[in-house]
């Protein structure tokens, strides 16, 4: 049993050995396998698909080839042409020149690949679809001009010669990328103006150079020592060297285009030409360099302008109106501190042309760590911060010039950014304390505390010691921002009033009854909205019920204009069907004097209608046969129905009466019938009559 035990303890020793074993082999390949992942990554990091590589025209790397683009354009305009005309050079460092130029051949085509590979913006997004790059290149102008610049023309070497570097000149044609790579430099470099400088300065070396060069040749086209305008004869030792040769021709160049010294006059036609030619090139070189600088001074002036308060101005206006000699030297002397000491006294104006999100990172890495330092500030919102950041204003004061009087109304908090000024007594020399970098004070006159004792007004006066930057942030733009965030306010009011607690300054029976006085005010203020939205809602109904009264007496109108026109047609209805009714027995005789009855009723009824009407306005018509009856018109129903309703009421009660007689044919004679048609037609005329 002991020998079992003393097993089956070795076997567990065993099996913890061989599980350690295994576990440290599992986490030394772990560590392995992620050490080869970080160098895949690596590898993957390094290596780059040529095909899809896109740049960035924002990029860094843009910016510094097309720096580095600059010196094979220029080698070019200028090593071409002086080895085109000073042969001796060109043929003393030929080994050279060859070597630079396929250098720079090289870098042109490594430009043009990069060209292709250019990203460019559509609706604001970098468009990196290789395909559509290449198809963009190859449509523009740009592609052109890069192939013509890199066709090999040096095999015309063959033709004319190797000291004929002429043959090179397609390689000039890439000076807009010399262009935009100065552009780029102009707007990134922080002195513009010296850069403008610089740069004409570059083009008028360049244009002296080329004619320099030119001068040369045609000095060897005349003949050298011909006369005195041309270059003198190179047999001489004193202007044989290549080095005196170029620095001479140089030298006369810029005395022509520069006009300053006396220049030999020429003798023969193609040196008055070319003198012409130099003469009319200096004028426009002169009036670019005139405007050039002119430029420059004035962009120095409206900067110092922007930056600083225009003194000129402020000096006129007060010789204009006699200030008094001190108050004139102060004021000079404020802007003296301005000038020396480079104090910005418009950041505002400066900066307005920037997107607002800018102008807030702007002023917050500038201002805010000043902000952040005042007491009733620290525990705000970041938001908030950044919003009154940009409303602080700088302000510059004298050496013992108050900034504020005890008992003045505050409308504006400060905070000492630089300097230091005393809190003093009415006396002006008694001083109580001294505040200097980062301190604040007027906070509480801002923040219209209720329960205040002081009222918003200032409990002290503060002066300044020398010259002391501010900040000011006024009370109507702190409260703009507060609208913004209420719970902010409320815990501004908070400090507010502790301070005030502490200092013995806060009425707490007056801060109720404001409270309460508020509160009133807003209940006021909830009815009179209230009572505004009723008295609309009131003028709305109004509206509306008037418009339907006007529609239902016209609708009314219609319906009494309807019933009088129906009024009219139903007797000669009836009538007809009385007729139908009766037969065969009624006679002939009969019925012709009941129409000649019935139409000189008609007539009689058309005359007065007509004399009623005048002048013919609507003639009553009339229908023949059997049922024609009488319409009629507009205005005749009109006076009926204004002027005599009973005459329709009466036209009605006969006509139920007829409906209740008995009109059956046969039941009387035709005597009887006729006879009261007759009456019925004279009643009619009657109350038309009346009517």
């Amino acid at each position: 049993m002991e020998k079992n035990g003393d097993v089956t303890i070795q076997g567990n020793q065993w099996q913890r050995l061989l599980r350690g074993q295994q576990g440290k082999k599992v986490t030394q390949e772990g560590h392995d396998g992620v050490k080869s992942e970080e160098k895949r990554k690596t590898n993957l990091t390094w290596k780059v698909n040529w095909k899809e590589w896109v740049v960035d025209p924002a990029e860094h790397f843009y910016y510094v080839w097309l720096q580095v683009m600059i010196f094979p354009i220029i080698y070019n305009w200028v090593i071409i042409i002086l080895r085109t005309c000073f042969t001796t050079i060109a043929m003393s460092y030929l080994s050279v020149w060859l070597t630079l130029d396929y250098l720079a051949d090289i870098m042109y085509m490594v430009d043009m690949i990069i060209t292709v590979h250019t990203g460019y913006l559509n609706q604001g997004i970098l468009i990196k679809d290789v395909t559509q790059l290449r198809k963009r290149y190859l449509r523009s102008k740009s592609s052109l001009r890069d192939l013509v610049s890199l066709l090999p023309t040096d095999f015309l070497y063959f033709v004319f010669g190797i000291q004929v570097p002429l043959v090179r000149i397609n390689r000039l044609l890439r000076i807009p990328r010399l262009n935009e790579a100065l552009d780029r430099m102009e707007t990134r470099t922080s002195y513009p103006n010296t850069f403008r400088i610089s740069k004409l300065m570059i083009y008028i070396f360049v244009l002296i150079h080329w004619n320099a060069c030119l001068y040369f040749a045609l000095s060897s086209y005349i003949g050298f020592g011909r006369d005195l305008w041309v270059y003198p004869n190179v047999t001489t030792p004193e202007f044989a060297s290549m080095r005196r040769q170029y620095i001479y021709c140089f030298w006369f160049s810029a005395q022509i285009f520069t006009t300053v010294g006396d220049t030999p006059l020429p003798k023969r036609e193609e040196e008055y030409l070319f003198m012409i030619a130099d003469l009319l090139i200096a004028v426009l070189v002169f009036a670019s360099i005139v405007g050039n600088v002119g430029n420059v001074i004035t962009n120095l002036r409206d900067r110092d302008n922007v930056f600083f308060p225009d003194h000129e101005l402020v000096r006129a206006y007060l010789r204009s109106h006699r200030v008094s000699k001190e108050l004139r030297q102060r004021i000079d002397s404020w802007y003296q501190h301005l000038h020396i000491n480079k104090k910005i006294m418009r950041e505002n104006e400066i900066l307005q042309q920037l997107p607002v999100h800018l102008r807030t990172e702007i002023a917050v890495s500038v201002h805010l760590p000043t902000l952040s330092k005042v007491t009733i500030f620290q525990s705000c919102e970041k938001s908030l911060l950044a919003e009154l950041v940009l409303k602080l204003t700088p302000q510059v004061f004298s050496p013992g010039e108050y900034v504020c009087r005890k008992g003045d109304v505050g409308h504006e908090m400060y905070i000492i950014r630089e300097g230091k000024l005393a809190v003093v007594a009415d006396d002006g020399v008694t001083e109580f304390a001294v505040l200097s970098e980062s301190n604040f004070f007027g906070e509480i006159s801002i923040l219209n505390i209720k329960g205040n004792k002081s009222g918003n007004r200032r409990t002290a006066n503060i002066r300044s010691i020398g010259y002391s930057d501010l900040f000011s942030l006024s009370k109507e733009d702190l409260t703009e921002v507060l609208s913004e965030f209420p719970a902010a306010k409320r815990h501004l009011e908070e400090k507010g009033r502790q301070i005030l607690t502490k200092m013995g300054m806060l009425e707490e029976s007056g801060e109720q009854v404001d409270e309460e006085a508020e509160n009133l005010e807003n209940k006021i203020g909830r009815l009179e909205s209230k009572l505004e939205t009723l008295q609309t809602k009131l003028a709305r109904l109004m509206s509306e019920l008037e418009s339907s009264y006007r529609k239902m007496q016209a609708r009314v109108e219609q319906l009494e204009w309807e019933l009088a026109a129906m009024e009219l047609q139903r007797p000669t209805v009836e009538e007809g069907e009385r007729e139908k009714g009766r037969g065969v027995g009624v006679g002939w005789e009969v019925g012709r004097e009941r129409e000649e009855a019935e139409g000189e009723a008609h007539e009689g009824l058309e005359g007065k209608v007509e004399k009623q009407r005048g002048q013919g306005e609507d003639e009553l018509v009339t229908k023949e046969g059997d049922g024609a009856s009488a319409e009629s018109t507009l205005d005749l129903v009109k006076r009926m129905v204004v002027g005599g309703k009973g005459g329709l009421k009466k036209k009605c009660d006969q006509g139920k009466n007829r409906k209740k007689g008995d009109d059956r044919p046969g039941k009387a004679d035709g005597a009887d019938i006729v006879h009261k048609d007759e009456k019925e037609e004279k009643s009619g005329e009657k109350e038309f009559e009346e009517g």
